[in-house]
């Protein structure tokens, strides 16, 4: 007899990372909408900033709206606004939160595992590749409002959230700084997309969960929330940028904010990865388990906002609303010196510093029954200066409307000839006075001033 040898077939290898995420990138790119989509973040953009910027009426209500016609980078950073309220967790639905559900839809789960012969393989390169895709239209947009208002405008100081004036340099790298300070929470709800989508199948709450999770959460924003609370919260992370506007900066919810976005877009995207690996794929009619997205989704993710906040409380002291008298104070004091140097120097006037002026405020909110503390429109501020040489003191008032997040609009409330409403002619054209209404932004963190 002789021995029959059989052939042992050689060891079946999952495919490369890289030819999947390749083989992802180039589905998610031929989708007709993502394409309609990127275009959109291409030209919307700079058609609103051209536009907008060339009407007498302005979106004042929004962070720089009212200087669209004097700067450029008003524009970007107007821009900047809309997205963090919405745009950018709309996106992330579009993409991460639709990556895993589309094939649910299609019924192709099965081809994709044969094809690819890794789970684990299969995650990674659907969540790379739509982090790809996300980061593509947020650089869209970054650089079609800034191009818009540059174009349309032109690059011209512009003040910053404390009054200090911004040239070209240093607007380009602040601009580009508070872009880039929006990746991280962009991050985080992209990951967030991943867990709908991987938790709720073809459902479609799971598409939509991170837009569902930015509006509860703006909500939550919207109230007089501890501030420990508020600076953890992912969608708080989109408006930090507004401390790099200042000297110095307000760096300290700007860092809090990366490290709470960082901490949800590692935690979503594991546990996204632990429900996708431990998925029955042979039963086609899986719709996703709205039970265990709740016990294995949103519970850890509660869990981390618990302990971030008690961090952030016990790390940096912060209590109340972050919101309180003597740091309004000093923040208003600080924007009217350095908007009144502005003033001064375009009208002609003698030249004169902030450090002469010893520029004071007292502020009061809602008359003596009222705790001076906390957000409202019902802020009376007093500013008073001495110019160089003089023995009296010059006097402002301002009606304050102080928002839950810290930013403040200042309205001058006379005397005319100092914050009443007046245009300068300045080199770039007619402007208004820039003491006339200007806004600025309260350090939630700052407990030296509160100490004081």
């Amino acid at each position: 007899m002789t021995a029959i040898q059989l052939e042992v077939p050689p060891p079946v290898r999952p495919v490369a990372l890289r030819r999947s995420y390749r083989f992802e990138l180039v589905k998610l790119a031929s989708q007709w909408r993502l394409r309609l989509v990127l275009l959109a973040c291409l030209v919307a953009p700079a058609v609103y900033t051209a536009v907008i910027s060339r009407q007498s009426s302005l979106p004042a209500d929004a962070l720089y709206g009212r200087w669209m016609n004097q700067s450029g980078w008003a524009g970007s950073l107007v821009v900047l606004v809309f997205v963090g309220t919405i745009v950018l967790p709309l996106l992330t639905c579009l993409v991460a939160g639709d990556v895993f559900a589309v094939e649910d839809r299609t019924g192709t789960w099965r081809q994709l595992l044969v094809a690819v012969r890794s789970p684990r393989r299969i995650f990674l390169s659907k969540a790379l590749a739509a982090l790809t895709v996300t980061l593509a239209l947020l650089a869209a947009l970054a650089v079609s409002s800034t191009a818009g208002g540059l174009v349309s405008i032109g690059s011209h100081p512009l003040p910053g959230l404390d009054g200090h004036v911004m040239g070209t340099g240093e607007l380009t790298v602040k601009v580009l700084l508070a872009w880039a300070s929006v990746v991280p929470p962009t991050l985080a709800f992209s990951a967030i997309g991943l867990l709908g989508s991987v938790a709720l199948g073809r459902s479609p709450l799971g598409l939509l969960m991170p837009v569902v999770l930015a509006l509860l959460l703006e909500g939550v924003q919207l109230m007089p929330v501890p501030v420990a609370l508020r600076v953890v919260l992912p969608v708080h992370a989109f408006t930090t940028y507004r401390g790099l506007l200042t000297t110095p900066g307000q760096l300290g919810p700007l860092w809090i904010g990366l490290a709470v976005s960082l901490a949800w877009t590692a935690l979503a995207t594991l546990l996204a990865y632990r429900l996708f690996v431990r998925r029955d794929f042979t039963n086609l009619a899986h719709d996703g388990s709205g039970h265990r997205f709740v016990v294995a989704g949103l519970a850890p993710l509660v869990g981390l906002v618990a302990v971030t906040t008690v961090g952030v409380g016990v790390g940096t002291g912060a209590t109340g609303t972050g919101i309180e008298r003597p740091e309004l104070e000093a923040a208003l004091a600080t924007s009217f010196a350095h908007l009144y140097v502005l003033q001064t120097d375009e009208l002609h006037r003698p030249a004169v510093t902030e450090e002469q002026l010893h520029t004071r405020a007292r502020c009061d909110k809602g008359g003596d029954l009222v705790d001076d503390t906390g957000p409202g429109a019902d802020w009376r501020c007093v500013v008073t200066w001495t110019l160089p040489g003089a023995t009296a003191t010059g006097t402002a008032i301002y009606q304050l409307e102080v928002a839950a997040d810290g930013r403040y609009v200042a309205d001058g409330d006379g005397p005319k000839e100092v914050n009443g409403f007046f245009r300068i002619n300045t080199p770039t054209g007619d402007a208004p006075n820039p003491l006339w209404q200007f806004d600025g932004v309260v350090d939630l963190l700052d407990n030296e001033t509160k100490g004081s």
